[in-house]
């Protein structure tokens, strides 16, 4: 437990003053962020032997990590979906290249990680691009639903949530965290208000602490399909950077498909 208090406060004092410059700063720290999470997840199914898929799944990566009116984009006719498939047909191309060596579902698993990983933090991007208060309130609400399950699973936790994927949560605990966000969205509100309804306050902070949830066990369904105890060790005490940043891969999209954040 020390050993996480202490990492959690490094990451803090490292992360958070990229988030409040923002600008160049704060995207090169999202992009080295991002491209560790991705080869985190390539790590897991043993990708990384194929230096070349690979490296094309970086560079999609990055391009759907760029805003869409950056100045790239500006000075080409093209566009982020085309771009993503011409890499998806260059890695087509390369499973007949080395005679299904790298496979059709590697490929498909290198696509779909890049947009995994790359859509939520894009979207992590964007909320910090519309204002401080809306980044806050999503971390807040994740990190309440972190604590209240953790707690009042340990407390009052009897039934288990979903033993096969993550043996030590509860339903007792997942409701725990989504009252405990929903305590803290509501005193957030008064503080730095995020819409002009509390009801409506309420309601998404319901639906973003299940999704953060979700986003959870996703990946400790990752975890447990490949074996892996952590995502990565880079975080002493906390593993990977999937490992931290898994709920908000699934909140900020979220947040902005229900256009909360738009």
């Amino acid at each position: 437990m020390k050993q996480r208090i202490i990492t959690a406060i490094i990451a803090i004092l490292l992360f958070f003053p990229f988030v409040f410059i923002g600008g160049i700063p704060f995207y090169i720290v999202m992009f080295l962020i991002g491209s560790i999470g991705l080869i985190e997840l390539l790590n897991m199914r043993k990708m990384t032997n194929y230096p070349i898929p690979v490296f094309f799944t970086v560079i999609l990566l990055w391009i759907l990590l760029l805003p869409n009116n950056n100045q790239i984009f500006s000075g080409i006719d093209t566009n982020k979906s085309e771009l993503t498939l011409f890499i998806v047909l260059i890695l087509l191309g390369y499973t007949v290249l080395v005679k299904n060596k790298f496979t059709f579902e590697d490929a498909s698993f290198l696509v779909l990680s890049a947009i995994y990983v790359g859509l939520g933090f894009y979207y992590f991007m964007e909320t910090q691009a519309l204002g401080l208060e809306y980044i806050f309130y999503g971390i807040l609400v994740i990190l309440a639903t972190d604590t209240g399950a953790y707690f009042f699973g340990r407390a009052f936790g009897k039934h288990k949530l979903w033993p096969e994927i993550s043996p030590n949560k509860t339903i007792e605990g997942a409701i725990g965290g989504i009252i405990l966000a929903c305590l803290v969205a509501i005193i957030f509100q008064f503080f730095a208000p995020v819409h002009s309804s509390l009801l409506i306050v309420i309601i998404v902070t319901i639906l973003a602490s299940v999704c953060g949830q979700i986003g959870d066990l996703v990946e400790s369904a990752f975890k447990r399909y490949y074996n892996v105890k952590d995502s990565g060790n880079l975080l002493p005490g906390h593993g990977g950077i999937l490992d931290r940043f898994d709920s908000w891969l699934f909140v900020f999209p979220f947040l902005h498909f229900i256009q909360f954040i738009s």
